[in-house]
């Protein structure tokens, strides 16, 4: 029979998967900051060939 009660790597694996989480988001912020970034920068390049 198993066990009653909370279960067994419980929290390490809510920590850890609140931890990846937290990982995923700032790489996802990352990227979004970087692709908007490079926008901006090509359409101040291509202003500034226009002129």
């Amino acid at each position: 029979m198993s066990k009653k009660g909370k279960a067994k790597n419980g929290t390490n694996k809510a920590k850890h998967s609140k931890l990846l989480n937290q990982k995923k988001n700032r790489v996802k912020l990352k990227k979004e900051q970087n692709k908007l970034r490079l926008k901006e920068l090509k359409a101040l390049i291509k202003k500034s060939n226009q002129e």
